[in-house]
């Protein structure tokens, strides 16, 4: 069971920051439209990772998706096939829970954004307790004819 969680530090990081990105990226959309929309798609895709839900995160990342993760032990990944393995995997019966926290979105004009925060994960352990675990991750999504695509991603777990 996956619970989609919306940090309570997006709205007003989209307020604070609204002037400061508005004046420096021109989009055709509002600001706060595409920032809102990046980050609900990076929750979607953090939720499909925790449900085992391959066809939301096939749908989210083009098919030519690169990434630097710990299970690749330091080598560039490209395309689906290696995430494919951890989704089949399954999700396990024990309820898990991820947040974004701290977000940080940078836009690269219209059709380009890097989202960079700190991905928080509660779980309960082979005990019964809970537990949080974290990462750095920094995303890149394109917007592409069908809408925003997941295209690279870097991700750091923290000790």
């Amino acid at each position: 069971m996956t619970t989609r969680t919306r940090s309570p530090c997006w709205n007003g990081y989209v307020n604070r920051h609204m002037a400061l990105l508005g004046t420096q990226f021109m989009t055709t959309e509002p600001m706060d439209e595409t920032l809102s929309t990046l980050l609900d798609l990076s929750q979607q895709l953090l939720d499909s990772i925790l449900a085992a839900d391959w066809e939301t995160y096939e749908r989210l990342c083009d098919p030519t998706i690169s990434a630097f993760e710990p299970e690749a032990r330091g080598q560039l990944v490209e395309g689906l096939d290696f995430h494919r393995y951890y989704f089949e995997l399954g999700s396990g019966d024990k309820p898990k829970q991820a947040t974004i926290a701290s977000p940080h979105i940078r836009l690269l004009g219209d059709n380009v954004a890097i989202i960079s925060y700190v991905r928080l994960v509660q779980s309960i352990d082979s005990g019964g307790n809970p537990q949080s675990s974290r990462c750095d991750e920094t995303r890149v999504w394109e917007r592409q004819e069908d809408g925003w695509r997941h295209v690279h991603f870097h991700r750091s777990v923290n000790s």
